[in-house]
């Protein structure tokens, strides 16, 4: 997919956490249950709203698909990160490195897009209630999706492209998995085009988005204030109270990251900021955003009693 330039450099060492090498075990262990969870709560998401009839609406669509982002964008390094808590040879090859790379940021940035769309949903749905379900459509929804999917995959793109066109004179990455900030800082040579156009893509992709986010969710905020009972504004809140969490805690760490035009930084520190967007974001969305949901919680006791029943006939 992506050329490379003749490298002296074949392979990179990933350094990780050197100071927490003699707990490798430990923290294999610890991240694995992680990362199962993560994959069972976010496939059980995506099973229920594909069953269930009650849950075939445009905010559980876009629940759901976010959640099936959610098992590709931590399948793509945790398992690397994984094998390095246990093996002393941290090695990745360049070519897998960059792809890895690609795909972590297009998966990123289909979350972006994802999270935009959703805030617009919830705007719809409290500031607009009665032309919600006549612009809200399943054609829109698909539409949305569409276009979240197809930007995500082209915003990384470019700068891709470019990065697997430098050489590269250093084999230690200091980060614990392959991201665009280390393999810059690791390039032989002048590297400000392509930290200016990381810069510049990455003010379109996360600031922009955002933007539309904060911006839909300050007018929803101006309309509940404006709902006269605290029962309505309380049911009004709850409906994106957990979204907005879920939004602020993502983007304040991917603003944090990508967004300096500079490459000289604190590396240990990014290391970090890196596991709350890839390991501990993706574990928390299931639980913030759909089993504190009720219509979530009610079906699934609504399957484990059918299974119940099943079972309680076949005995």
């Amino acid at each position: 997919m992506f050329y490379l330039s003749n490298n002296t450099v074949s392979e990179f060492i990933i350094i990780g956490f050197p100071t927490l090498y003699h707990y490798g075990t430990l923290l294999f262990g610890c991240l694995l249950i992680v990362y199962l969870l993560t994959i069972a709560g976010n496939v059980t998401i995506c099973v229920l709203v594909k069953v269930d009839s009650n849950l075939h609406s445009p905010m559980y669509i876009f629940i759901s698909a976010l959640s099936f982002l959610e098992i590709f964008y931590t399948s793509v390094i945790i398992p690397k990160m994984l094998v390095n808590l246990l093996v002393e040879n941290k090695t990745i090859s360049v070519r897998s490195c960059v792809f890895k790379t690609y795909c972590f940021h297009a998966l990123g940035s289909c979350e972006t897009c994802l999270l935009t769309a959703m805030a617009y949903d919830r705007y719809l749905a409290i500031c607009h209630p009665l032309h919600y379900s006549s612009i809200m459509t399943s054609t829109m929804t698909i539409k949305l999706l569409g276009s979240c999917f197809t930007l995500g995959f082209l915003f990384p793109l470019t700068e891709i492209i470019m990065i697997s066109r430098l050489s590269f004179c250093n084999s230690k990455m200091e980060h614990i998995f392959c991201d665009i900030p280390p393999l810059i800082s690791m390039a032989c040579g002048d590297t400000s085009i392509n930290i200016l156009v990381d810069f510049a893509t990455n003010c379109f992709s996360i600031v922009v988005t955002f933007s539309l986010v904060m911006t839909s969710y300050f007018r929803i905020i101006v309309a509940v204030m404006k709902i006269k009972t605290s029962a309505g504004r309380m049911k009004a809140f709850s409906t994106c109270v957990s979204h907005l969490t879920v939004v602020l805690m993502f983007f304040t760490c991917i603003l944090f990251m990508y967004i300096r035009l500079t490459k000289s930084y604190s590396l240990y520190f990014d290391r970090a900021v890196s596991i709350l967007y890839s390991v501990v974001t993706p574990i928390l969305n299931p639980i913030i955003y759909s089993f504190r949901n009720k219509e979530i919680r009610l079906a699934v006791k609504s399957r484990m009693v059918q299974r119940g029943n099943v079972q309680f006939r076949f005995q």
